[in-house]
C-alpha cells in the first residue's frame, strides 16, 4: 500500500513504504502526528501541549499527586516529568508542596489560575476530540479506544 507522499517537478512520487503501513507502530505514529497537529492549530494562542494538558487533568483530578507517580501514570520517565512541572509552575498553574506523607516528595496541586486554565482548555480539548474522530461512528470510537487500551496494556509497568 504505498502512499503520495510529496511532488516534484508537478507529479506525485509513489513510495514503497515496504512493511511500514503494516506496522501498528506506524500506524499510530502517523495517527498521533495528524492528532497532535491538529491540537496545536487549537491551542495555538493558549501555548499548551498535549502532555500538559493531560498532566495539569491529572493533577486536578488528583490533588496530592507526587511527581513519580504522575511519571509513571503518562508513561514518562521522572526526569522528564520534572521538567513538565517546573514549565507548569513556571507558568504559575501548578505548585508544589511538601508531601503529608513521604518528607522525600512533594504533592502537586493546582494553583487557582492552573483550575481556571484546566476549566477553559477542557471544552476546547473535547470538541478537538470530536472533530479528529468525525470519521469514526460510534461504535468505532468504541473499538478504536478499547484497541489502544489493549495495546497499551502490554506494558507491564504502566
Amino acid at each position: 500500500m504505498a502512499g503520495k507522499t510529496k511532488k516534484r517537478k508537478g507529479q506525485s512520487v509513489e513510495l514503497d513504504q515496504g512493511l511500514l503501513p503494516q506496522l501498528i507502530g506506524y500506524q499510530l505514529r502517523r495517527a498521533q502526528f495528524v492528532v497532535f497537529s491538529e491540537f496545536q492549530k487549537i491551542m495555538a494562542d493558549l501555548d499548551v501541549t498535549p502532555g500538559q494538558y493531560g498532566v495539569l487533568t491529572l493533577i486536578g483530578r488528583n490533588p496530592g499527586l507526587t511527581q513519580s507517580a504522575l511519571a509513571r501514570a503518562v508513561g514518562v520517565e521522572r526526569s522528564t516529568m520534572v521538567a513538565v512541572i517546573d514549565s507548569l509552575q513556571k507558568n504559575k498553574f501548578v505548585e508544589r508542596r511538601p508531601s503529608p506523607v513521604d518528607r522525600r516528595s512533594y504533592a502537586l496541586v493546582l494553583t487557582e489560575q492552573g483550575m481556571k486554565k484546566l476549566a477553559e482548555l477542557d471544552p476546547l480539548v473535547a470538541r478537538h476530540d470530536e472533530e479528529v474522530s468525525a470519521a469514526l461512528t460510534g461504535e468505532d470510537k468504541d473499538t478504536l479506544m478499547r484497541l489502544l487500551e489493549q495495546v497499551c496494556s502490554i506494558r507491564k509497568d504502566a
